[in-house]
């Protein structure tokens, strides 16, 4: 199957751009609904219609690609499907940002062969900033290439992470937020993780780490990367889940400062195991 990144993204800041703009009216007008979803997760009505507008374009323009959304197909049927021309969709990143009124919202649209990412776009509407980049191309913001910080002093180091609406991980993730706040200079809960990793491809951020679904990190996963950042796991992925679609605790950083961070993390979860 020959492929013309080029106009993959192009269609994919488009869109991006479109469903950013519903996004934007929908909140001017106060007119979403609030709802749960798993009896915790927020959700809301422009969730759903950022979803559709998306869904329905690609369908449309690739009607043979398979569609990987939080909102309206949350799981393939296995793990080869991660492997077939893939969209994978977050109309949302942010969702309880968006709804109190908050900035850091994201619309989160990648595009993957063979289980490698090959186009991603980060579209920030109230910040009127859009993340993207091909495969083996520059990283850029609104046009401009980006690069990340470059820091190699841990301590002057600004992270981010988040935590997930359940609640029983919460003893291994205080740990580590302990070692990092520790070791670094401070770190930030921004609330969206496609956010959190574009800002450490243009050096607002040093490092990021956090338990993700696809949909949260895989466009941002490809921009931190090709601005040179270092990309990886606390823990070897499965085999028979792509790396760079699998979730399980991210760390994405300035490329000094990886180790580090990988080594705070292991020792605060070892020290959770002990203590319990």
């Amino acid at each position: 199957m020959e492929l013309n990144l080029q106009h993959i993204a192009d269609f994919t800041l488009q869109l991006a751009q479109q469903a950013g703009e519903l996004i934007r009216t929908e909140r001017q007008q106060a007119s979403f609904e609030h709802n749960y979803k798993s009896g915790h997760e927020l959700v809301t009505s422009t969730d759903l219609k950022a979803d559709q507008l998306i869904r329905s374009a690609i369908e449309q323009a690739f009607p043979d690609h398979s569609i990987l959304s939080e909102e309206s197909s949350p799981q393939l049927q296995d793990a080869a499907s991660l492997r077939k021309p893939l969209w994978i969709i977050d109309p949302i990143d942010g969702t309880v940002n968006f709804a109190h009124d908050h900035y850091q919202v994201a619309v989160s649209i990648a595009f993957a062969v063979n289980g490698e990412v090959q186009v991603g776009v980060v579209h920030c509407p109230f910040l009127n900033e859009t993340f993207h980049a091909i495969r083996g191309q520059h990283s850029r913001l609104n046009g401009k290439e980006i690069r990340v910080s470059g820091l190699e002093d841990f301590r002057k180091g600004l992270f981010a992470t988040g935590f997930p609406y359940r609640k029983d991980e919460l003893p291994v993730l205080i740990k580590r937020l302990q070692a990092v706040i520790r070791e670094g200079q401070d770190i930030r809960r921004i609330g969206s993780a496609a956010v959190d990793i574009c800002w450490v491809a243009m050096g607002r951020l040093d490092g990021y780490y956090e338990s993700l679904s696809p949909w949260d990190f895989a466009a941002a996963l490809l921009i931190a990367r090709e601005a040179g950042a270092r990309c990886g796991h606390l823990n070897p992925p499965p085999e028979d889940i792509p790396a760079e679609l699998f979730g399980r605790d991210i760390l994405v950083t300035t490329p000094a400062l990886y180790d580090k961070l990988h080594s705070l993390l292991q020792e605060a979860d070892t020290s959770t195991k002990q203590s319990g």
